[in-house]
Order: C-alpha cells, then structure tokens, then sequence
C-alpha cells in the first residue's frame, strides 16, 4: 500500500489525522467492507469533493442480532484495501471489535438512541437493537475522525434517515451526503450480502427494483394513495414465487412516519428474503419540479445565464452569489473583521434573509433583516470581501440550509459556489460554466464601467480573478470543484443567447431521459 495507510487503532487514525489535516476537508466513507462497484460510488464522490478521505471497515456486531449472519459475513481486508487503494483513499479505519468497544457478550457499553417513531417503521421491527447498534458506531466514528462530511447511500434509507436525524439532534458539525442506489445491469442493487446470491437467485432479485418500477409508473400517471402503490408492488413481486415478500411500506424519507397519500415526496421501501438472504431496495416518488445546479469559477456570466434559464423555463431564479453577497455587506456594516469567525458565526446565526420577486416579477430583490440591499451588495468593496466570507463554515453552513429549504420543492435554477457537489447533489442538471481568465476579467470591466465605475483596470481585474481562482479552489469550506455528472461548459466567444441555449437543450434531453427511465 504506497499510498493508502492503514489503522487500526483510535490512536492511530487520531495521529494520522492531527498531523496531516490542518484545515483540510476531510470526507468519511463508513462501510463493513466487502467493497463493492456501490461503494466506489459513494469513495469516488468523497474523493472529488475532499482533500482526504478516510473509509472505514468495521463489521458492527451490535447491529446483528444472534440470529444473523455476523459470523459469515463476507470479510476481505485486504481486496478491499486494494480496492480503496485503486480510487485514491488517503487512510482505511478497521478497527477491531475491542478497539471499538463493541463486544456485547463482554460488557455492556453505552449505546445511543434514535427516536422511537423511527424505529418503528420499515426494517426496525424485524431487526430489533439493529438501528442502536448503526447509530452507537456511526456516532463513534463520528467522534474519532471528525470529518466535514460523511457519505452513505440511499439504499439503506432507514438509516440514512436516522443517521440525519442524529446529525441534527446532537448538533454535530458533520454534513450528511446522500448517494444514489447503484445498480446492476438487471436493476439489482449492489450489496455486499448479493455474494450469498446464485446466479439464478441474482435475475430473481431483479424482481424487486422492477416491482417499484412498477409502482413509480402507476405514480406518474398521478397515483397518489398509498394502496394503489403497495398493490402495485405486490401484485408484481407475485411473478417471482422465490422471493418472500417480508414489508412493503410508504414512508416520508426525511421522517419515516407513514404515509397514506403523497403530497409531494414519498419513499416506496420493500424488505424481501431470497432464500436466507435478506435484501431492501427503495424509490422515491417525487413530486417536486426539476432543478438545474449551475457552478463554476466567479465571473463566469453564472448570473446572467441563470437568469436567462429561470426566465425561458419558468423557474425559479435561486441568486446564491446574492445571498453570500448579503451577508458580506451585513458584515461589513456591522464593523465585525472579515477575520473574526466566531463574531460572524454568532451574528450570521440570528441573521434573516430573504429572496422575493420584484412586484413585476423581473427581478430579485435581497433582503436582509428586512432591509433591502439589492443595489449595495454589488459594489466593488462588497466583491472584494465576498469570497473570504464565503469560505467561513459558519457562513456556508446558514446559507447552506436556507439554499435546501428553497430547493424543497424545486422548480429552480440555482448558480453558485457546491451547487452541484453539495447544496443540489440530486438536482436533475449540472452545469459547470466556465471562461477563461482574461474573458472573466473583461466582462467584469464591463460591469463596473456600467456602475459608473472608471478606476479599475483590466490588468488589475485579471490578476484579482487569478488569485481569487487560487483562493477558491485551494480554501477548506467549499472549494471550486466540478461534480463527477456536470457538463462542462467554456463560454469564450459564445452568446448569451448561445451558451443559454445549450443549457436549455441539455436541460430538455435530461427530462426527456428521466421519462424514459
């Protein structure tokens, strides 16, 4: 292993961590190992988006209960090092069930709780202690490796659900990034347990994702009772004998409380046996309206193109530079240093900011405690701070949430710093605009030219976005980084009208995929 260390022990991983993190954005990938094409989704990710990044291997036994298969689950450390070696993992954790203090039969530990309403849904029921056990090690994990970021996919949406629940309840300053199910040809979800699978058991389980297909079409026809769905899936699972259907269950994917009707999110989760092999597998059935995630370096005409898009699709335009911009100004009138974290943590946390159309609906207009500061957080000392402040954790983090909760129901185009890495990872397109440095440089000089500011030149402005580039893309808190699934996009000598156009052509071929799909 040139490249991969590898730990064993707390203090281990700890050391390694101190000395070799200062300020580095570090992504945690927890798995039980057995790695598989799923996980080196969920590593790939982690890789791109942060500086280093540690997987865990740890084959919990307070999550089996005697009657599971924690003594034959598959086990290969060494494959899986390989494995994590080959994707550019900095460090494995794989701890032994001593070092993580979780051998029930020695002593009991302390455990942590999730709330009661979420254990009693879906896979909970049938697996008692099972989601404590998850929550006790994950916490741990969390505890010792601190990272700025976890990964998980959705195919274990219970304890994604939970794991976020806990995140939230503890005040944990970890984010929780969600990857897509990743599936096989057939439509199988990859899984470690799919190694006690035959061949002939494999196109069997098929079965399943097609028994929510099934219920996802009957959805898009406007279902949106909860016994219709169920029907739906068990009257298609009845093709296939073998697999015993243990629950199929419609739930809120945030909250796990049961659903009867869907008003605009809904998770379909089944649980079936193949055998003595257990599976789950999930879709969501979403009402929301598509959401377009444009990133890239400043001055790369994000704004102006979003703008256009929302305007040509009817869609909502999400102004993230503006919000980042706000806050600065909010900042900058309140006397806080740019420096001064803790006072920015403080005041950004009881600050309100909102985005409102224009009465004629031409525009965005910013407000911030109430105050409108549309015209002043485009003045050239507010973009001159604008990107020391966004790089703020605390900043990311409030501006972060409130860029979600606008992007609940969808219906957007959002430009700006992660939107397609970490604000939007599921939106249905990505788009990374980008221009060279001297084009940038000359659109700028445009724009304050246009604000009647002549003292400026563009010299100056080139080595300014320069230095911002390096800034952006080399700061802890949301570096400048393109997702894996966003299309790259070079808007040198290319029309507003073009590069518009592209996008809305490449906009127009996704939703016509996801209709197919």
């Amino acid at each position: 292993m040139k490249n991969l260390s590898l730990f064993q022990t707390v203090a281990g991983i700890r050391s390694y961590l101190a000395s070799d993190r200062p300020r580095l954005r570090l992504g945690l990938v927890p798995t039980m190992g057995a790695l598989h094409f799923g996980h080196s989704k969920l590593i790939e990710k982690a890789v791109a988006e942060n500086d280093l990044v540690v997987v865990s291997i740890f084959i919990n036994p307070l999550q089996f209960s005697p009657q599971e298969d924690f003594a034959s689950y598959p086990r290969s450390l060494e494959e899986d090092c390989e494995f994590c070696e080959n994707l550019g993992v900095n460090a494995i954790f794989a701890p032994t069930i001593k070092e993580m203090r979780a051998d029930k039969v020695g002593h009991s530990i302390s455990q942590v709780q999730p709330p009661d309403k979420m254990l009693s849904v879906l896979c909970a029921p049938f697996r008692p202690g099972h989601f404590q056990g998850v929550a006790t090690i994950v916490i741990k994990l969390f505890n010792i490796i601190a990272p700025d970021v976890a990964y998980f996919g959705e195919k274990d949406a219970q304890q994604l659900a939970i794991i976020r629940r806990l995140v939230a309840d503890l005040s944990l300053p970890i984010e929780i990034q969600a990857c897509p199910i990743v599936r096989d040809a057939s439509g199988l979800a990859f899984s470690s347990r799919n190694q006690y699978l035959s061949d002939p058991e494999k196109a069997s389980a098929a079965g399943m994702y097609q028994s929510l297909k099934a219920a996802k079409i009957l959805f898009q026809t406007g279902e949106r009772q909860c016994s219709p769905l169920i029907e739906t899936v068990e009257k298609r699972l009845s093709h296939y004998p073998e697999i015993k259907l243990q629950y199929a269950q419609l739930v809120d994917a945030k909250t796990l409380n049961p659903l009867q009707q869907i008003e605009q999110v809904g998770l379909l989760v089944i649980a079936a046996y193949l055998g003595s092999t257990r599976l789950i597998d999930n879709i969501l059935l979403d009402q929301r309206q598509p959401i377009i995630a444009i990133d890239g370096p400043a001055g790369a005409g994000k704004s102006t193109i979003t703008r256009r898009i929302a305007q040509e699709l009817e869609l909502l335009y999400l102004d993230t530079g503006a919000m980042y911009r706000a806050i600065t100004w909010m900042i900058m009138k309140a006397g806080v240093p740019l420096d001064a974290e803790a006072k920015i943590a403080e005041l950004v946390s009881k600050a309100t900011l909102e985005l409102t159309l224009t009465k004629d609906g031409s525009a965005t207009q910013v407000l911030i405690d109430n105050e409108d500061v549309t015209d002043v957080i485009r003045t050239p000392e507010v973009t001159a701070n604008v990107s020391q402040i966004s790089a703020q954790k605390a900043v990311r983090h409030y501006l972060s949430q409130q860029q979600r909760c606008y992007g609940e129901r969808g219906g957007l185009v959002a430009e700006g710093r992660d939107m397609g890495t970490q604000i939007f990872p599921e939106a249905d397109l990505k788009i990374f605009l980008t221009a060279s440095v001297q084009e940038r440089a000359k659109r700028r000089l445009q724009d304050f030219k246009f604000q009647g500011v002549n003292n400026i030149s563009l010299e100056q402005l080139q080595q300014d976005i320069q230095r911002r580039d390096e800034r952006d893309s080399q700061r802890s808190i949301a570096p400048l980084r393109k997702a894996a699934d966003a299309i790259t996009l070079n808007t040198d000598n290319l029309s507003i009208e073009a590069v518009t156009n592209k996008i809305i052509q490449y906009y127009r071929l996704c939703i016509e995929h996801q209709r197919l799909a």
